[in-house]
């Protein structure tokens, strides 16, 4: 630029609405990035502590014989 020209450029709506889509999908991405780093340093909090037969009440578990019922 010469001569100390500021040239205004004014962005369209269409260029608004992409950027702010872009600017969510960089924020989405970043708290997904901290949520698996958070899981990769300690994966065992994450886990529950409840198991797939607690709820098998009277029958042994780890037997298939409340699906034949």
């Amino acid at each position: 630029m010469s001569g100390g020209e500021i040239v205004a450029y004014s962005l369209t709506l269409e260029q608004k609405t992409a950027f702010a889509f872009v600017g969510m999908l960089l924020v989405f991405l970043g708290l997904l990035i901290v949520r698996c780093f958070r899981i990769l340093l300690d994966p065992y909090s994450s886990m529950p502590s409840s198991h797939w037969g607690d709820g098998l009440e009277g029958l042994e578990k780890g037997t298939f014989e409340y699906a034949l019922t």
